[in-house]
């Protein structure tokens, strides 16, 4: 049997919606076993939030955002 090795599609500080709540900008904290633990983004020391990647979706103009940070942290 062979192993599926994915890469996951955020890293830590891109900001990212849930599904269920599209109105409420999330910030990747980090990501650990294929779950992503989050803070609101108005409230970063509040309680945290744990997603699947499946529940995350990416505004198209902050996935632009996104990718300009990871550039520069290269």
């Amino acid at each position: 049997m062979s192993k599926r090795f994915f890469q996951n599609n955020y890293i830590a500080g891109d900001v990212v919606y849930a599904k269920t709540d599209p109105g409420r900008k999330l910030v990747i904290r980090r990501y650990i076993d294929q779950v992503y633990y989050c803070n609101v983004e108005d409230n970063r020391e509040g309680r945290e939030l744990v997603y699947f990647e499946r529940e995350l979706v990416e505004d198209r103009k902050l996935a632009a955002e996104n990718k300009k940070a990871r550039m520069a942290t290269k």
